[in-house]
């Protein structure tokens, strides 16, 4: 079992998620197993109580855990499944040490970083190797490296590098290289630092991969490895690229993964298969035509709070070789009087997730449009619900219908509360999450997108389809076309007649892949290339 630490400097947002997901996929081509794990500085247990703005995505798991969004990366380049084990917080390191401390288990002695917070993170760092037998498992610390709530981290990682050796720990530093636009030079001197706060922290990088909008000259490569004791082949070049599909290409060009497999004395095994991963990107950059889509959600002006489904679009898309052009709409601007200016011309209308009464009209309005002009339909989750209130309310005639999640008064609840959620108090991983098995109806456009009678999806809700008026929903139309067996909960609504109108509780876009997109965004794709806007 072998280790990599990923660790970034000079600023944060590097793409320590990409870099890590990429090198993953280098080694998986070369035939080695290979898994992916994050650690978080933050005090939060988990992000799953955190607002998009400050976090992005939270990402759920196939067994319900709610985790950092670079897992995402993970599983999509992968194509591997994470778990919860799979994403660390400071708030879960410091909750199990003072749940301990609570029983009695340090034995009267007195709790400390070190030796008992590092201890638990090196127990962390290595979990997943008691469970798999990876060959090597990928570790990227959050965080830059001479933030204070990053340096117990740093810390563990040393201490197992002294316990497992050179052999089997490696590090791997992520850093920018500056380039000042007035003087048109490349500056060295923020990297130098960086590596020097990590050298006073006990650690040594093996490789250095250098974010850099310009080529690295061969004399500023071995400028760079003088002054940081890296040598200078494992000095790596990172160029900036159009498409985050290409960032592979990139560090094999510069032999990154041959540079970390003889430093931790693995063999080659031959040059890693990339076919299938060239011709994504192939098709990709040469599309034969372009889909207009408008994202409609709550969270739009950051856009890594809808990624999964940003890049399962891009998924879907690419192996159509058709370009998806996203429109990125804030459904709080969206109304009755705008709504068709700024929706005018769309091939696809996608209603992203969310919580809470903002942007709730806007959603409604765009889903209405969608229906009554034919436009192919997606909602994930909230957008799922929202259709099933604009029908109530343009179709059915109940004007008030709504979700109780917003109004709890509402005569008509065809949105309601599931009755397990109703006397929780903590918000903290207690929603509906993780994958659960999803009945489809032969017959319905759900079974023609799946062409299976069983599906497993992941979920992270509290609020479902009420069953009270599923029956009166079913006669105007809106039909469900995909059931949860155990609880009959409502999965999946379409509408009959309209040429692709689907609604899902659940959130697909966590298992699109690279290599194989979701069936249910290649069925949307697909219908919105053949649409032709008004």
């Amino acid at each position: 079992m072998r280790y990599i630490f990923i660790t970034g400097g000079v600023v944060s947002s590097l793409g320590k998620g990409i870099f890590a997901a990429s090198l993953g996929k280098l080694l998986q081509a070369r035939g080695y197993r290979v898994t992916l794990q994050k650690f978080d500085p933050y005090l939060n247990v988990d992000p799953g109580t955190l607002n998009p703005y400050e976090h992005g995505e939270v990402f759920v798991t196939h067994d319900g855990a709610e985790t950092d969004m670079d897992l995402g990366h993970y599983e999509r380049f992968l194509n591997i499944l994470t778990s919860r084990d799979h994403n660390v917080t400071t708030g879960k390191i410091y909750q199990t040490i003072i749940e301990r401390e609570r029983r009695g288990e340090y034995l009267g002695k007195t709790v400390q970083v070190i030796p008992h917070v590092t201890d638990e993170i090196k127990r962390r760092f290595t979990l997943l190797s008691q469970k798999e037998p990876y060959d090597v498992i990928i570790t990227e610390l959050g965080g830059t490296v001479g933030d204070i709530e990053s340096l117990p981290y740093i810390e563990a990682a040393r201490q197992l590098h002294y316990e497992l050796g050179p052999l089997r720990v490696l590090f791997v530093h992520l850093t920018l290289l500056v380039y000042l636009e007035a003087t048109q030079e490349t500056k060295t001197k923020p990297t130098q630092h960086s590596v020097k706060e990590l050298q006073q922290a006990g650690v040594q990088p093996d490789v250095l991969v250098c974010r850099t909008s310009r080529p690295i000259p061969k004399e500023m490569r071995a400028k760079i490895a003088l002054h940081t004791n890296v040598p200078k082949n494992a000095v790596i070049q990172a160029l900036d690229v159009p498409l985050i599909y290409q960032v592979l290409f990139q560090l094999r060009k510069e032999k990154l993964d041959e540079v970390i497999l003889r430093r931790l004395r693995l063999p080659l095994r031959g040059e890693p298969d990339l076919s299938q991963w060239a011709t994504f990107v192939e098709r990709l950059q040469n599309p034969q035509a372009t889909v207009r889509i408008g994202l409609v959600g709550k969270y739009v002006e950051l856009h890594d709070a809808y990624k999964s489904i940003h890049e399962a679009l891009m998924h879907a898309g690419g192996w159509q070789s058709v370009r998806v052009e996203v429109e990125w709409i804030h459904s709080a601007d969206l109304t009755p009087e705008n709504a068709e200016r700024r929706l005018l011309g769309l091939q696809g209308i996608l209603v992203a997730p969310g919580f809470g009464e903002r942007g709730i009209a806007g959603k409604i309005l765009a889903i209405q449009y969608a229906r009554t002009r034919g436009v192919p339909f997606l909602g994930i989750c909230l957008g799922m619900q929202m259709a099933v209130v604009e029908f109530a309310r343009h179709v059915l005639g109940w004007t008030e219908a709504h979700t109780t999640e917003i109004d709890p008064s509402t005569p008509y609840p065809v949105i309601d509360l599931m009755p397990e959620q109703r006397h929780l108090r903590d918000k903290g991983g207690t929603m509906r999450l993780g994958a659960y098995p999803c009945e489809i109806r032969k017959g319905t456009l759900a079974w023609k997108v799946y062409q299976a009678p069983l599906i497993y999806e992941r979920h992270r809700h509290r609020y479902e389809v009420n069953n009270q008026y599923r029956s009166t929903l079913e006669e105007a139309g809106l039909v469900v076309s995909g059931r949860y067996p155990e609880k009959d909960l409502v999965e999946i609504v379409e509408l009959r007649g309209h040429p692709f109108f689907i609604g899902v509780q659940f959130h697909p876009e966590f298992q699109s892949r690279v290599e194989v997109p979701h069936p249910l965004f290649k069925a949307f794709v697909e219908a919105a290339a053949r649409h032709t806007p008004d």
